[in-house]
């Protein structure tokens, strides 16, 4: 296990201080969670800083689903989520949140697909794990919460009390 219940919570916890150091107020700051994992954790991180900046924080979710470079290649047809951004994000800091950061190209599709959406004064990055050492793309994250060393074959998997019951991260080798 990466994390458990209770280091999870201090992740996220410590995240949302991070971003609070460099954004302040978030006046001119959005939260965007890419699909479909990120999502969750943008949602977390909204409820953790209104309670303690005691103000409404914009967030948003991308759908990437086309922007991927490999979307014509699987088996299976894919299908989009829903992309909810009812905001302007010109001439705003964006923040983009994705569960887990690996090769880079989910990253690189999200940037592709915020594009479409409006020139941001900034981007940065918030990955909850960092699987480092097998980058495709040379994207980093700004905000990190745990960075983990795998095996490719490994998976690392974030898990929700919403969605599976239970916050934590566990490492796996898939059968």
């Amino acid at each position: 296990m990466i994390l458990n219940k209770r280091h999870f919570e201090l992740t996220l916890n410590r995240l949302c201080y991070q971003l609070i150091e460099s954004h302040n107020d978030f006046s001119n700051t959005v939260l965007i969670g890419l699909q479909p994992r990120g999502v969750h954790l943008v949602q977390r991180l909204k409820s953790q800083l209104e309670q303690i900046l005691h103000k409404e924080i914009i967030c948003g979710n991308l759908d990437i689903t086309f922007y991927r470079d490999d979307f014509r290649r699987r088996e299976k047809p894919v299908i989009p989520s829903v992309t909810n951004i009812d905001f302007v994000i010109e001439d705003k800091n964006v923040v983009l949140v994705d569960d887990v950061l690996f090769t880079g190209r989910t990253i690189r599709s999200g940037l592709d697909a915020l594009l479409a959406f409006g020139r941001p004064k900034k981007v940065e990055l918030l990955t909850l794990i960092d699987r480092r050492f097998r980058r495709d793309l040379p994207i980093q994250a700004d905000y990190i919460g745990q960075s983990v060393d795998t095996l490719s074959t490994e998976r690392v998997s974030v898990e929700w009390q919403e969605v599976e019951g239970e916050d934590k991260v566990v490492l796996f080798t898939p059968d």
